[in-house]
């Protein structure tokens, strides 16, 4: 190495330790702050925002506190370290600049025909956090933007093993442009294997928690991603970037309103999913509402006031028109009739004030009618009674679903009682359309909805209620919509949403499946996507594909295991769902964990069920019976969707072993 890189280096190696000091003091002179309030609770909420900026301000010695460095040209000449997260020195003067900040725009962004005023940019190599080389590309030099980075490739392609981390280091110029859009948009990404959709959404919370906090802090950010395992594995990218704040669900967590016993019948689920279900609730909610039959008798002092039918009727009339939710109607009635008794009291020559029109509206007779004329309803047990009485969802479902889905609806044995009833996820989500029905949702500020092509029309609308003032970030891919209800298109799921005013960007550059392997996965487009474009890799290894006919499968893969482990980063060996019994017998004697089991980000070898493989990505992987895998699902349209994820999650390697013949259409050319 020359001796002036060699200085350069050992400069910046020396800037990363002074870095790191000041870092360290920040967070020193942060927990030396002491909080003296009378007030109980102002004392612990500013308790609580120190432990919240201490934990912003940890430093993982093995994760890069900067990874690129911008030179400005003239008349600034100033020069600016981009990191994961700001760092000043004792004056306050900026060490490293926020990736986030306006300022480091040009690093993801800059090329030589629009350098945005930076003549140099640097790139940092690492090793366990240790800086090991730097590489600059001068953007001056005019020229087609065809200068290649060893560094960016090495930190893409680098082995991994544990949790997802962030990309902050390799955002490319098309997914910075989705992560920096503004609070007000919803974005819809349809992004194809490996083109870093789900980091994307992640970093995008992560921008907007930074450059709108105060306004996201108050209404909050949510993360729904498919299923625990998923949450586990990305659960540690937003605390990486210094984002604590934002909370993580999934679907079923979401609507959990009952206790869930699991998944229906496919044919009951998908039509449970189905849109049309919500007209029928609709009705079936507000079928509760009476018109009175009889006068309102208010027993006040000597007096009787009384309050006519026919205008009983016009305030439930009028109250129904205004587009309320069913219990703001509820709780606004005894107030409007108690006004009316108050006109009878003025008319009559007193001067009641609001004080009795409260006393009025609580009265035992004025509640008593009220409750009459608007009943409670307990979202639960509405659905109970739905599923339950066929004359009563006849009634509520006329014209809009057919006999025979109506009879698909009625339970063959009926529970004692809801509370008794083995509930599954498509139920509560009934029970969840019901329940804002009768009480409004509150709206977050943000919501990152991942893999959402495989939600129901019905688990979206849950989904878009919670963030009907806010918006959002869709994260998915059609060809991987792998359940019985998916999204036929975005223009669909976006109507669900209730975001049909978002804007649809489509990632095909493959930044993480290699070639082979994608070009590979990619001959079952034609059949389960043809509308998409195909997916293109752009790195320059091609990756390692082998495709191997065995007499026993699950044995050859434990030969094919062991093989691997000598090489570094994560294995995912992935099986038919049928198989993962089989397949922990055969791997006693190696370490590993299962897909499912609360450790299943941590070892080194995770054996994957197909259909938890959605999401994840590993170094190497070790794939079992494609014809299996297709198999498993309710149709091949499905399971070769399902072989596509499955196909997809390999970084460097992917070795297929099948002693059952392969689908057709893999066969094929």
């Amino acid at each position: 190495m020359p001796s002036d890189t060699s200085d350069t280096l050992q400069a910046e190696k020396d800037y990363l330790k002074t870095s790191r000091a000041a870092l360290a003091q920040m967070r020193e002179k942060t927990g030396a702050l002491e909080i003296h309030s009378a007030d109980r609770v102002n004392q612990e909420f500013l308790q609580a925002a120190i432990f919240q900026r201490m934990k912003e301000l940890e430093d993982d010695p093995d994760v890069p506190l900067f990874f690129g460095r911008l030179d400005y040209l003239e008349p600034t000449d100033e020069t600016f370290h981009i990191g994961r997260r700001h760092v000043n020195d004792a004056l306050g003067e900026p060490l490293v600049v926020d990736w986030r900040a306006d300022i480091s725009v040009p690093f993801y962004r800059a090329s030589k025909t629009e350098p945005m005023g930076v003549g140099i940019r640097r790139r940092f190599g690492f090793t366990h956090g240790e800086m090991t080389a730097f590489e600059d590309e001068d953007l001056t030099a005019g020229g087609q933007d065809d200068q290649h980075s060893d560094i960016l490739d090495a930190e893409i392609e680098r082995p991994r093993s544990g949790p997802m981390r962030d990309i902050v280091a390799t955002i490319q110029p098309e997914q910075d442009v989705i992560v920096r859009a503004g609070v007000d948009d919803t974005i819809c990404v349809q992004g194809a294997p490996g083109t870093g959709k789900t980091a994307v959404g992640l970093h995008r919370a992560a921008y907007l928690l930074y450059a709108y906090r105060d306004q996201l802090s108050r209404a909050g950010v949510l993360v729904v991603g498919p299923n625990a395992s998923f949450l586990r594995y990305i659960g540690d990218v937003l605390p990486a970037l210094g984002e604590i704040e934002a909370k993580q669900t999934t679907v079923e967590e979401m609507v959990a309103r009952v206790k869930v016993a699991g998944p229906g019948p496919a044919l009951v689920d998908v039509l449970k999913g189905d849109a049309r279900m919500a007209e029928v609730l609709h009705r079936a909610v507000w079928s509760h509402v009476k018109l009175p039959e009889e006068s309102l008798v208010v027993p006040r002092g000597a007096h009787r006031w009384r309050v006519a039918a026919y205008q009983a009727e016009e305030l439930v009339t009028e109250l129904r028109s205004r587009g309320i939710r069913y219990g703001a109607g509820r709780a606004m009635l005894p107030q409007r009739l108690a006004h009316a008794v108050l006109l009878r009291m003025e008319a009559a020559g007193d001067s009641p004030d609001d004080r009795v029109q409260d006393s009025v509206a609580r009265s035992r007779p004025v509640k008593q009618y009220a409750d009459a004329l608007w009943p409670a309803v307990d979202p639960a047990k509405l659905l109970f009674r739905l599923f339950t009485d066929p004359e009563l969802l006849a009634r509520h479902a006329d014209g809009i679903l057919t006999a025979e889905e109506q009879a698909l609806l009625i339970w063959d044995k009926v529970p004692r009682f809801a509370g008794a009833a083995k509930w599954s996820v498509a139920d509560a989500t009934l029970i969840d359309e019901i329940a804002d029905l009768v009480d409004r949702t509150p709206s977050l500020g943000h919501v990152v909805l991942d893999e959402a092509q495989d939600l129901s029309a019905m688990q979206l609308r849950a989904v878009g209620r919670r963030c009907s003032t806010g918006s959002m970030t869709v994260l998915g891919d059609i060809a991987q919509g792998t359940t019985p209800w998916a999204t036929p298109s975005w223009d669909e799921a976006l109507k669900h949403l209730g975001k049909t005013s978002a804007h649809t960007e489509e990632l095909t550059a493959g930044f993480r499946v290699p070639g082979q392997v994608i070009e590979y996965a990619a001959r079952l487009l034609p059949t389960i996507a043809p509308h998409l474009k195909p997916p293109t890799a752009v790195r320059r290894a091609r990756g390692e594909l082998t495709i191997t006919r065995v007499p026993d499968s699950l044995a050859a893969a434990v030969t094919t295991v062991r093989e691997v482990s000598e090489r570094l980063g994560s294995i995912g060996l992935i099986v038919p769902d049928a198989l993962v019994p089989a397949a922990r017998k055969a791997l006693q004697g190696i370490p590993f964990s299962v897909l499912g089991d609360e450790d299943d980000v941590e070892a080194h070898l995770d054996v994957v069920p197909a259909s938890l493989a959605k999401g994840l990505e590993f170094d190497h992987v070790v794939l079992v019976e494609p014809a299996g895998i297709v198999a498993g699902e309710a149709d091949e349209r499905t399971g070769l969707r399902r072989l596509y994820v499955c196909l997809t999650r390999a970084v460097t390697s992917l070795v297929v072993l099948h002693s059952e013949d392969l689908p057709a259409v893999l066969s094929q050319p």
